[in-house]
Parts: C-alpha cells; structure tokens; sequence
C-alpha cells in the first residue's frame, strides 16, 4: 500500500521526487565518505597523506553528486538549453575571475608552482601554503607587522588567478636553503684580519651543519636547471665609507630558520667582539658641528 502510494506521488510529482531523491543519495554518499575517512585516520594522520587523501575524497564525492545530478535533472534541464547558449558569453565574461582562477588551479597542480607546506610569496603576500582550494589558494601569513620569517596569525586566502599576473617566489621548491647576509660596522682602528677570521669561525661553528645537506641540493639543482656553479661556503667581505669598515658575512641558512641562526650569530658575534681586546670595536655614525666663522 505504501509502496503504491509513493508510486503514485513520484508520477504525480516527479520534480519533487527527484529531489528527494538526489538529497538521499547525496547524504549516503557522504556518510559513506566520512566513515572511510575516519577508518583512515588513524594511520594516516601523521603524514602528508592525510592532506591529500582528504582532498581526492572531496573531489571524488563532488563529481559523484555532479553526475548523479544530471543524470536525475537532465531531463529537466533540456528547456533551457536555448537560454543558457544565448547567455553564455555574458555569464563567462562576469565569471572571467572565477574561470581564471580555475585555470590557475590546474596550473598549481600540474605545473610544479608549490605544493602544501612549500613558503611562498604570491603578488605582495607571504606565508606557507596550509590549502590549495580550486579558487583560492590559503596561506598562513607571516612577516607584515611581525619580524623575521615568522607567523602574524592571519589566514591569507589568494585568487590563484594571481599565478598569471604575478612572480611566484617559492622559498622551499627544490633548494630548502636561502643566502642570508649580515653587516657588522667597524672602527677604522679595528684588526679588519681578524674580524674576517672571528666571522669566519663564527659562522662555521653556528651553520656549519649545512654544508652537507646544502651541497647535496644544489647539485640535484645543477641536473635539473642550468645554474652555474656557487659558493654554499660562508664568505667574508670588506667594505668602507666616511664612517666605517663594513664587514659583511654570507652564508648558507635554512629557509625556516634564518631568524634563530641570525639571532644566534648576533649574540655569538658580540661575545667574541667584547673578548677581543680591543682588536674589534663597534662603529655608530657620528656627526661633527663646526662652528661657523663670522
């Protein structure tokens, strides 16, 4: 009886019906989703498959529902057919962003733009990748009013229209290093020698666990790019003006750690400046006032 009557209301109502039935369907599939999910968890939450996992169980439910819609709509959707031709090029041209975007997503997966976790810099926002959305792709932000490579807290959502309009800085592509440099102001009366040799140590002692793992990298780069080669060791350089000898160190630093190494040879730095005996002395500018003669 009951059966006979939700026959008779399916013909009497189809529209209706087929709604009932697409928001059916489409709640088992995604109870089916989630319990898989769940199963999954626990031995995939400690890796970066989790992330992806999530994401193909998205897509693959969406283009479930997709299908499933216009096989259960496509009947209905016959009568517009005409109108959505004849609308076409104003629906594209107000879409033209989203459309761009969409594009700008295939391009992020296919074209070895970032991956999630790679630090990058897209049109004037930095920050990690936490999420590659079809439209937008999610950072979290760092720098702006903070200093160093370090977070503000803010979630930063970028068109992926911008891959196509912008540089795309990618910090952590295939090198997970950054040269780094910093400048030391000394007395003209100061041992430039050993200043050279003290920062040369310094630096050695604070970074030397990079040389390794840098050189390693960067002869992967050399097979992949023609780049020429380049000095991964920490270097010394000299220079002067009316006020001062600059001493600047260069050297190899890992991409997300270059404000703790730079604080660590700041202080390292100083200790052996004030144990120097004098040979090192620190230079600030000076002005000189000359009286004029009347």
């Amino acid at each position: 009886m009951m059966l006979d009557w939700l026959a008779t209301a399916a013909d009497t109502y189809p529209l209706a019906a087929n709604i009932i039935i697409f928001i059916l369907v489409a709640g088992v599939l995604l109870v089916i989703r989630r319990l898989l999910l769940n199963r999954m968890y626990s031995r995939l939450q400690n890796t970066s498959n989790w992330y992806v996992t999530r994401k193909v169980a998205k897509w693959i439910n969406n283009l479930m529902l997709a299908i499933l819609f216009l096989y259960i709509f496509g009947s209905n959707l016959t009568g517009f057919t005409t109108a959505i031709g004849l609308a076409g090029a104003g629906v594209t041209y107000a879409l033209r962003e989203v459309i761009v975007s969409f594009a700008g997503w295939f391009a992020i997966l296919f074209g070895d733009f970032f991956n999630t976790g790679d630090r990058v810099l897209l049109g004037s926002t930095k920050g990690d990748v936490i999420d590659i959305g079809v439209l937008r792709t999610t950072l979290m932000e760092m720098e702006e009013w903070v200093d160093g490579d370090q977070y503000t807290g803010r979630i930063v959502r970028v068109a992926n229209s911008s891959i196509f309009t912008a540089p795309v800085y990618n910090y952590t592509a295939d090198f997970q290093f950054l040269w780094d440099e910093i400048h030391i102001p000394l007395r003209f009366s100061s041992d430039i020698d050993y200043a050279r040799a003290m920062l040369l140590e310094v630096s050695d002692d604070v970074i030397g666990t990079y040389h390794e793992q840098s050189d390693r990298e960067w002869t992967e780069m050399k097979r992949r790019y023609r780049i020429e080669n380049a000095s991964l060791k920490p270097q010394v350089f000299v220079s002067f003006d009316d006020n001062w000898v600059k001493v600047s160190l260069r050297y190899i630093v890992g991409t997300r750690e270059r404000r703790k190494i730079r604080d660590e040879l700041f202080r390292t730095i100083l200790k052996r400046i004030k144990a120097s005996d004098n040979k090192l002395q620190l230079a600030s500018e000076t002005i000189e006032i000359v009286p004029s003669e009347d």
